[in-house]
């Protein structure tokens, strides 16, 4: 997939889904599909994320950018715009943004967006905006209604509830696929090893949302092999019992030995087993992993279909 931060490099014309995206979950996808399957199927969004540029603070992102561009490239999205989210562009009036943007920079012939979806200078722009806007030019506009779950809204800020929560099931059914940690595996203390359970410690971007600190179940992708998901046991905290004082990503990979220092692994969240807790010594701790390995190992039964850690729904 093509990925520009300059509207100058943007392959055009554009038949472009608009919007933030974080997360791409059921309900970004809604307004993605109209687009696939053209040429060029594109995805503008923002970066950074309109919030960070008028907090000043950094924004915890359920998709980091290179995550984002890979499951889009799953999708079949074939072009990522990330609009360089700045106070000339933040004063742009809805008209403006329109002109200059979408007709000039971008040659759009089609524009996607959520039922929600504002723009413009002091968020004025309504998608009625867009579509009277944009209909001046000749470009047609497809409003995706709000997807919904169960009666509650789809949504980045529900699925990060969720997350926080420890409400694994629910996240991933917002979703519509596991939630997923993706880090380079580096040198750690190694102490795993000497209670008999080596870990897989992941070095993830720094922007990356973690959700609630514990042990989980979890299927593990090694993204350089073509070799089936393994599955794992993840501890993400500070580990009290050897005094950790570094929040740190650990994964267990059952039944495995070899050397994964380098290695890109994605590790697909499937179940929350239990909260971090201390333990009295060592080996009440090894004790428990031994526990938490068995209780993985019996809801990992079944091997995901995909092999690249697609969302199959």
């Amino acid at each position: 997939m093509w990925i520009v931060d300059s509207l100058d490099q943007v392959k055009a014309p554009t038949f472009v889904a608009l919007g933030n995206f974080d997360g791409i979950h059921r309900g970004h996808r809604q307004v993605i599909q109209p687009i696939l399957g053209t040429t060029y199927a594109t995805v503008v969004t923002f970066h950074p994320h309109p919030q960070e540029f008028f907090t000043g603070q950094r924004r915890d992102l359920l998709t980091p950018i290179a995550e984002k561009s890979r499951h889009l490239a799953e999708l079949g999205v074939q072009q990522l715009v990330l609009l360089p989210f700045n106070r000339e562009l933040a004063d742009l009036t809805p008209e403006a943004f329109v002109a200059e943007i979408l007709v000039q920079q971008l040659q759009a012939q089609q524009i996607s967006v959520g039922q929600d979806f504002c723009f413009g200078r002091q968020r004025s722009g309504t998608t009625a905006d867009l579509q009277s806007i944009a209909a001046t030019h000749g470009i047609p506009v497809q409003i995706a209604p709000l997807h919904t779950c169960q009666g509650e809204r789809i949504s980045s800020s529900a699925i990060r509830h969720a997350l926080s929560e420890g409400n694994l099931e629910r996240a991933n059914q917002l979703l519509g696929r596991p939630y997923s940690l993706i880090g380079q595996v580096i040198q750690g203390q190694q102490l795993g090893r000497t209670i008999g359970f080596p870990t897989a410690n992941l070095q993830l971007p720094p922007e990356k949302f973690l959700p609630r600190q514990g042990v989980y179940s979890v299927w593990v992708y090694r993204l350089d092999s073509a070799q089936r998901p393994l599955p794992g046991v993840m501890n993400l905290g500070n580990r009290p019992t050897v005094d950790g004082a570094k929040l740190s990503v650990e994964v267990h990979l059952l039944d495995w030995s070899e050397n994964l220092y380098g290695e890109t692994l994605m590790v697909n969240l499937e179940g929350f087993l239990r909260a971090e807790q201390k333990f009295a010594s060592l080996d009440d701790l090894k004790a428990q992993i031994q526990r938490d390995c068995d209780v993985a190992r019996s809801r990992l039964t079944v091997t995901p279909l995909s092999t690249n850690g697609r969302s199959i729904l």
